[in-house]
């Protein structure tokens, strides 16, 4: 069963508003819905609610941390395996990159978010561009 681009729920959790509405933005532009939580504790109680189709997490956008943000979402959703997509920095952090490397996180470097951003919901949530669509 195919379901359409809009009724696909990104879930975005961003601590800075801004940063969380420029990817909501982003995210509609795919034809998706973005829901977005401030903190991994807001996230998580979303998760608990409503299903989603993929998580876009910048891993320094809450208190918990990130590997009990990423451990309480697969636990209470495990279709989300493979879905959570992780915003982070260069990758010289070994506890960043054992968490990428233990939950097979989809990592999206900051300095790269447009492009990749894009590019890896489309693939992810098998998304074929359209004339309509943000072209990265």
């Amino acid at each position: 069963m195919v379901i359409a681009s809009q009724d696909r729920r990104v879930l975005l959790i961003e601590g800075e508003p801004a940063v969380g509405e420029v990817l909501r933005v982003l995210v509609s532009k795919l034809g998706c819905h973005g829901e977005l939580a401030a903190n991994g504790q807001q996230a998580l109680a979303m998760v608990s609610r409503k299903d989603f189709d993929a998580v876009l997490l910048d891993l320094r956008s809450s208190s918990l941390p990130p590997e009990d943000v990423v451990s309480g979402i697969h636990e209470i959703r495990p279709s989300l395996v493979g879905r959570v997509l992780v915003i982070t920095g260069e990758v010289d952090d070994r506890q960043t990159f054992e968490l990428v490397e233990r939950y097979f996180l989809l990592q999206i470097r900051r300095s790269r978010l447009v492009d990749d951003l894009v590019g890896r919901l489309r693939a992810l949530l098998r998304i074929a561009p359209t004339a309509s669509q943000f072209q990265p």
